[in-house]
């Protein structure tokens, strides 16, 4: 699950790759917001990223894709 990250007054988003479903990561985003606390999620490695739900920007869940490498026909 691919999850993209916009924070408030950074210029690049954060993108996670993370293990969870995206029901899940959508569960935590808005019990996060609903608390007005800390958005915590973990990626596939297991590094943490906690972001306060007062900076958040948006967030965007996404399937992950598997990227081609070389010259493949569409």
């Amino acid at each position: 699950m691919e999850v993209k990250i916009g924070v408030q007054y950074a210029p690049r988003e954060l993108v996670i790759e993370s293990s969870q479903s995206s029901a899940e990561v959508e569960k935590s985003v808005t019990e996060a917001i609903a608390n007005e606390g800390t958005l915590s999620l973990v990626d596939e490695k297991g590094r943490r990223v906690i972001i306060p739900v007062s900076k958040l920007a948006y967030v965007e869940i996404a399937e992950s894709s598997p990227r081609s490498v070389g010259f493949t026909a569409r």
